[in-house]
């Protein structure tokens, strides 16, 4: 088998040879006069090419605009083939998605630097060469001011996955911060924009600072309002579907928290917005914050003086026990409280996985217990009063002995 490919490939080498040999005898065969025959033919052919491009500088401009899409397109997809295989090898994702958002405005920037060269070459005013020149100018920075916001966001979101490393930046205050680099680009976007239209900031910076002062008198609510939610997003004192309870609110779940307001969607499924103004200058419970989601509720029992307290903190203990809605750790306790008025008061301490569910464990638990007390004849009292009357007034003495 090795011996018939080493007989190929010795064939083919000599046939390649041949091939060569005989492409050298043509040429020289032919003459000195019939090679300069065909040069000839070949620049008349291109001649006239040659002069239409050289002597109508709108031919020339309009080639220089065509001949740019085609090696932008080339360029980007040379280059972008070799990073993509560059940040292929690594192991993160945010590198790929990064080559992905540039690709773009790379190939955009350079349709726009062709396109300025063809307008260079085309035979027009000097007024409109400018104009020309910043239009394209200013629609570049405008791709690349979008550019830079969703680079910002994807930087942002990742860096709030990195809860671990990056502290300060966390899920919910990713709005605010993606906000603030909004402002930041947009806000330099616009500024290069002046300045390749020659445009003086000066003028525009102290106009925008009285506006400002204006603008904070007539809305200091608004801005009490602005500011107090860039306080809680950075705070975070509650985040939403915590379950908070609020002054004047009352108590609910956190549905939305925005920069002028946070809304609350109470357990009558009725929604309250209140101002973050109102909310920044009161006191916040949150009973779904702390270590865990975990809602500890006391429930207070009393009994009649003369009841067995074994026998209650036994009942108690296994009703509470035996609940499955109750959680099992930590587990539920028993306190004997005080000695009351007319009563031994206990409290059950136990605990329920989240605040939702307050209502209806303590109905379930009340019913579980009062049944409990019944069947083992344990007394629950309740507030009595004797009223003595020593004498009745004469008036009523006198009618009562005339009736009889």
């Amino acid at each position: 088998m090795d011996n018939q490919n080493t007989r190929r490939k010795i064939t083919l080498i000599t046939q390649l040879l041949l091939l060569l040999s005989l492409l050298g005898a043509a040429e020289n065969v032919l003459s000195s006069e019939t090679k300069s025959a065909m040069d000839q033919s070949i620049a008349g052919w291109i001649k006239p090419l040659t002069d239409l491009l050289s002597g109508n500088p709108w031919v020339q401009g309009s080639l220089v605009i065509l001949i740019t899409f085609t090696i932008s397109s080339i360029l980007t997809w040379i280059l972008f083939k070799t990073v993509q295989r560059i940040t292929s090898r690594t192991t993160i994702l945010i590198d790929d998605q990064i080559v992905k958002l540039l690709r773009p405005p790379v190939y955009y920037s350079l349709v726009v630097i062709g396109i300025t060269a063809g307008l260079s070459l085309m035979p027009l005013s000097d007024t409109i060469q400018v104009i020309a020149r910043r239009c394209f100018r200013s629609l570049n920075i405008l791709i690349w001011v979008v550019f830079f916001i969703r680079f910002s966001t994807l930087v942002l979101t990742r860096l709030a996955d990195l809860t671990d490393r990056f502290s300060f930046i966390q899920r919910r205050t990713l709005t605010l911060f993606d906000n603030l680099a909004k402002v930041v680009i947009f806000g330099g976007g616009i500024y290069g924009i002046f300045m390749i239209w020659k445009i003086d900031m000066t003028a525009w910076l102290a106009s925008a600072g009285i506006a400002g002062i204006a603008i904070g008198f007539a809305a200091k609510d608004t801005l009490s309002n602005l500011f107090s939610g860039v306080f809680i997003l950075a705070d975070a004192p509650y985040k939403v579907g915590d379950y908070v309870v609020l002054d004047k609110a009352g108590r609910g779940k956190v549905t939305h928290i925005g920069l002028r307001s946070t809304r609350i969607l109470t357990r009558d499924d009725i929604e309250v917005t209140v101002p973050n103004s109102i909310i920044g200058n009161s006191t916040i419970i949150n009973q779904s914050g702390g270590p865990h989601e975990k809602m500890r509720i006391r429930l207070k029992i009393g009994v009649a003086y003369g009841s067995d307290i074994d026998k209650v903190t036994e009942i108690l203990t296994n009703a509470a026990t035996e609940e499955s809605a109750v959680c099992k750790s930590p587990k539920p306790r028993v306190r004997f409280r005080v000695f009351g008025a007319s009563s031994l008061d206990f409290e059950l301490l136990f605990w329920v996985d989240s605040p939702e569910d307050r209502g209806r464990v303590v109905d379930i638990m009340n019913t579980k217990i009062y049944k409990q007390f019944g069947e083992e004849g344990i007394e629950i009292p309740y507030a009595k009063q004797d009223v003595y009357i020593k004498g009745l007034p004469e008036s009523w003495s006198a009618s009562t002995d005339q009736q009889s």
